[in-house]
């Protein structure tokens, strides 16, 4: 059982998920940016808050956030506050500057987060923290480079997390979901094409680009066939963190709320109960990182408490 409560407004899934991105503001938060050149000739963009600590929490956002989003900032400052650096990673094309490959991230794309990881030296402690399609990317991660891990990444959290991704995508596809799906296919589009117009040796179909109707369609067109998955249900599959979960051997926190309208009971698998180490939150409410425990929105929600109290335990 969770010990999760949340005022009466945003007990609705849809407000808890809209309004703290909207209107939570989050102060004292001071981002220093670093550009990251990568061995595959483009670059990343990180925004530490330092402490000048040997520990750090690696923040991972979600799809088309950023650094700056509200949930980012939230993580920044419970981090600096409990002794932490917080490094957060701008994926790829999400910083405000396009990256310089026609490809950009992904839900299983954890090549920024392995080459960050290398870059870190100053750290004696790391932590990854990731939001949705972060936490994917985030416990991917943990998994596939369970046995080579660095020995000073002590835990794995995951926030919101879509562990189904066809389920998830499914889902986005439904009419309660309808803002979601046209704010992200929106965005998603519009960097699409633009890489099309700056790719055109790439020969990008903008038609069939411009006609998704949902995730399977735009993944369909670009997502899957651009980054060697074929189909989005090939993406989908192999993509998901699901498949890597029973490999993870560190610490791992998960926190879905039941109410949250992006994810499916696929997101929610009985097999974590079964691996040693991992541990998994499942509050009736919050809806899509929003648990939120003040109306006002002040103060730290409850999931940054949780992680402040799992970091405490380790």
């Amino acid at each position: 059982m969770s010990d999760f409560s949340t005022p009466r407004l945003f007990q609705n899934a849809h407000v808890s998920t809209i309004f703290p991105n909207l209107f939570r503001r989050v102060r004292g938060v001071e981002y220093d940016r670093q550009t990251v050149e990568t061995p595959d000739g483009d670059f990343y963009d990180i925004d530490i808050a330092g402490i000048k600590s040997k520990k750090a929490l690696i923040l991972v956002h979600g799809l088309e956030g950023s650094s700056s989003s509200t949930y980012m900032l939230g993580m920044s400052k419970l981090a600096n506050s409990i002794g932490y650096d917080a490094v957060a990673l701008n994926h790829r094309g999400c910083s405000g500057t396009p990256n310089r490959k026609f490809t950009s991230y992904h839900s299983g794309f954890t090549k920024d987060v392995a080459h960050l990881i290398d870059q870190l030296q100053q750290y004696d402690e790391i932590i990854i923290v990731g939001f949705s399609l972060g936490g994917n990317v985030a416990l991917k991660y943990a998994g596939t480079h369970a046995a080579e891990l660095d020995p000073r990444i002590k835990a794995v959290v995951a926030v919101s997390v879509t562990l189904d991704l066809a389920g998830s995508a499914d889902e986005l596809g439904k009419l309660h979901n309808s803002l979601y799906l046209m704010r992200f296919l929106r965005q998603l589009k519009s960097k699409a094409l633009e890489k099309g117009r700056l790719f055109p040796e790439e020969n990008l179909d903008s038609k069939i680009i411009r006609a998704a109707r949902d995730f399977r369609e735009f993944d369909d067109a670009y997502t899957a066939p651009y980054n060697g998955y074929g189909t989005a249900e090939n993406y989908y599959r192999q993509a998901s963190a699901l498949n890597e979960l029973d490999q993870i051997r560190i610490a791992t926190l998960i926190i879905n709320a039941k109410n949250d309208s992006f994810l499916t009971p696929g997101s929610f698998p009985q097999m974590i109960h079964d691996i040693p180490n991992m541990h998994l939150l499942t509050p009736e409410l919050g809806g899509h990182v929003g648990f939120v425990l003040d109306n006002r929105l002040r103060g730290v929600f409850w999931h940054e408490q949780k992680v402040a109290k799992f970091v405490a335990s380790l």
